[in-house]
This record gives structure tokens, C-alpha cells and sequence, in this order.
């Protein structure tokens, strides 16, 4: 089986593989494309849960205005570098963020951020509800759960699903662009700003 430069390139494009990492996979499995895709990416991943932590103090704060000016989001993305702060997949990571920032309206980075009382308060609202409409006390707990995790996926952002593709989370994007890189990179904090809110 001959393996082209072309199809090297791609994966090296798709997954920051090495050029002898990517012909290695592509030789491994007879030139299917989708299988050496799918090793090196979750190679990839692995490795970047290993970099999460390391200190990320570069990187810059990316701004996006929307609807002519009716909706401002200002967001900070750090990586270890600025070598990797300057490179046009970094930037187009913070572009992304901030666009999903303006479209589907998280209040928190992450699920550490959500404060403790909030959530207890948000699992009161869904038991009490699910009490009021006679539901029995097992599945009560179920539907707490279940509500639960919805508005974890509403309000945090490493939870939601990508607004250019919903097949990953923001999480999946961040921790893919990381096994390119080869850095470590951290949404620090964000803005969201609507005109009349």
C-alpha cells in the first residue's frame, strides 16, 4: 500500500501528528484515513490531559461584537507560550470562544465555578417541581439529576456544544487545539455583554 504526501499532510493538518507519526499510523492501517484519524486524535487528547498542568500565562484577550454592536464578549485565553499565543490556531480557538460566548450565554468557565449555592438552589427548583406534578421520591432523584446536568450544559462553557459543531464541547475543542499545539491552554474569564441587559 503507497501512502501520499497528501494524505500525510491532511492528518498532520487535522491532528499536529508528526510527519513519521502520521505515515507510521497511516501504514499501520492500510491507508484508511478515518481509523489513522481516529488513533492519532485520541492520541492527541491524551497527551494534552497530561499538559493541563502546566501554568498558562500567555495568550491575549480576544474581543467579538455581534449585531452591529448589540452584543459585546471579551474573553481571556492563556497558553504556556506567546510563541503559541501568536499562532493562527490559538487565535482562531479565542475567536471561536468568543462567538460561542455571544451565542449561547454561559455564566461560568467551568463547573468549579458555579457556586455551591446556586446549584443547591437550581436542584431545589427542579425537586420541588417535580414534587408539585406527584412524581414518587425515586424518580424525583432522577429528574433532579437529569435537570441538572441540562443547566450545567446551559451555563458552563466547557460543558456546551460547540456552536460550529455540536458533535464536541467547547471542553473537546479546547483539549483537541492543545494536542496540536503541544501547549497547555485555560479559559481564564469572560465578559458578555447585551445591549439593554
Amino acid at each position: 500500500m503507497t501512502i501520499s504526501a497528501e494524505q500525510i499532510k491532511k492528518l498532520r493538518e487535522l491532528t499536529g501528528a508528526g510527519i513519521l507519526d502520521a505515515k507510521r499510523t497511516l501504514e499501520q492501517y492500510n491507508g484508511d484515513f478515518d481509523k489513522a484519524l481516529a488513533v492519532l486524535r485520541e492520541k492527541g487528547l491524551k497527551a494534552a490531559e497530561k499538559k493541563a498542568e502546566r501554568v498558562a500565562k500567555q495568550g491575549l484577550i480576544e474581543t467579538y461584537s455581534h449585531g452591529g454592536g448589540k452584543i459585546g464578549v471579551m474573553v481571556e485565553v492563556n497558553c504556556e507560550t506567546d510563541f503559541v499565543a501568536a499562532t493562527n490556531e490559538f487565535r482562531e480557538l479565542a475567536h471561536n470562544l468568543a462567538l460561542q460566548i455571544a451565542a449561547f450565554k454561559p455564566r461560568y468557565v467551568s463547573l468549579n465555578d458555579v457556586p455551591a449555592d446556586v446549584l443547591e438552589a437550581q436542584k431545589k427548583i427542579f425537586a420541588d417541581a417535580a414534587v408539585a406534578e406527584g412524581k414518587p421520591a425515586n424518580i424525583v432523584e432522577k429528574i433532579v439529576q437529569g435537570k441538572t446536568d441540562a443547566f450545567l450544559k446551559e451555563v458552563v462553557l466547557l460543558r456546551q456544544p460547540f456552536v460550529r459543531d455540536d458533535t464536541q464541547t467547547i471542553h473537546d475543542l479546547i483539549q483537541s487545539v492543545i494536542a496540536k499545539l503541544g501547549e497547555n491552554i485555560v479559559v481564564k474569564r469572560f465578559a458578555r455583554f447585551e445591549l439593554g441587559e
